[in-house]
């Protein structure tokens, strides 16, 4: 699996509610996959890549006990990595949630809410070097 960019920004998808960026709520008191996301971008910016962050936001998604991860975390990590996955253009932070993801020359990513100024500096270009990629879609166009 690999779905890491570099000096790539994703802006929020063309249909994306949010005019501002929002903390997922938790559904059922437990975080979403979008939490998590959330929770690990936030908490440690530029610390993972969107491969570690998918996967580490997936373990987690699982519920697994300290000691569980530590005995079955390589295997899942593994099996995890085996399978085909969407990218974060696919993510509900940058589809709903009003979140644009920042991705440096090693890979490592971070989340800027739509209104702020460094959303609004890599959206309109002026960080010299950097892509720009749009989120994905929530609904498919009609004809």
């Amino acid at each position: 699996m690999d779905t890491n960019y570099y000096q790539t920004f994703i802006t929020l998808a063309e249909d994306c509610p949010a005019e501002r960026g929002v903390v997922p709520p938790l559904r059922s008191g437990v975080p979403t996959k979008a939490g998590l996301e959330y929770e690990l971008a936030t908490n440690h910016p530029y610390r993972y890549t969107s491969d570690e962050l998918l996967i580490e936001a997936h373990l987690r998604h699982r519920e697994l006990s300290g000691t569980d991860l530590a005995q079955e975390g390589e295997a899942l990590r593994a099996e995890f990595s085996g399978k085909s996955q969407p990218c974060l253009r696919a993510s509900m932070l940058p589809k709903k949630f009003g979140w644009g993801i920042h991705f440096d020359e090693a890979g490592k990513l971070a989340l800027y809410p739509v209104e702020s100024e460094e959303y609004q500096a890599f959206a309109s270009g002026e960080r010299a070097g950097v892509k720009l990629i749009r989120a994905m879609r929530n609904k498919s166009r009609k004809p």
